[in-house]
């Protein structure tokens, strides 16, 4: 419990830690990034316990394709992997850098409390059901 106080502690001490934190974690999704638009999961797919069992496609195997496809600017055939995917995530997209943005410049989280709860159920079922 006190490592989590000191790290929170860190992070609450300067703007530049914040933004430090905040650039790794752009560099780790970039990597991430970039090793899916080298790697085509389609070709080389990665095993997926759900599909293994039950021969169906989970919401996760359609992201990954989904993905590799919006990388590469095939957005219709992203659409055919995960509509639900695609449809989200510029939203999620704003979402991120936004809190990003906000928690870096304050050290708090300003945006959330501007979000209706009320949408954010409505997203979470819509997920549950089309995910």
């Amino acid at each position: 419990m006190q490592r989590v106080i000191k790290l929170r502690n860190w992070f609450a001490q300067s703007r530049k830690n914040r933004i430090l934190f905040l650039a790794v974690i752009g560099c780790m999704a970039g990597i991430g990034a970039g090793y899916l638009y080298f790697h085509n999961p389609l070709k080389y797919p990665l095993p997926c316990l759900f599909h293994v069992i039950t021969g169906l496609y989970c919401p996760g195997c359609g992201a990954g394709r989904a993905s590799y496809n919006i990388l590469h600017g095939n957005f219709l055939t992203a659409f055919c992997y995960n509509p639900v995917m695609v449809f989200l995530l510029p939203f999620l997209g704003i979402y991120f850098v936004t809190v990003a943005a906000d928690w870096a410049l304050t050290g708090k989280n300003h945006v959330d409390k501007k979000i209706n709860p009320k949408i954010l159920i409505g997203i979470l079922v819509f997920l549950l059901i089309f995910g």
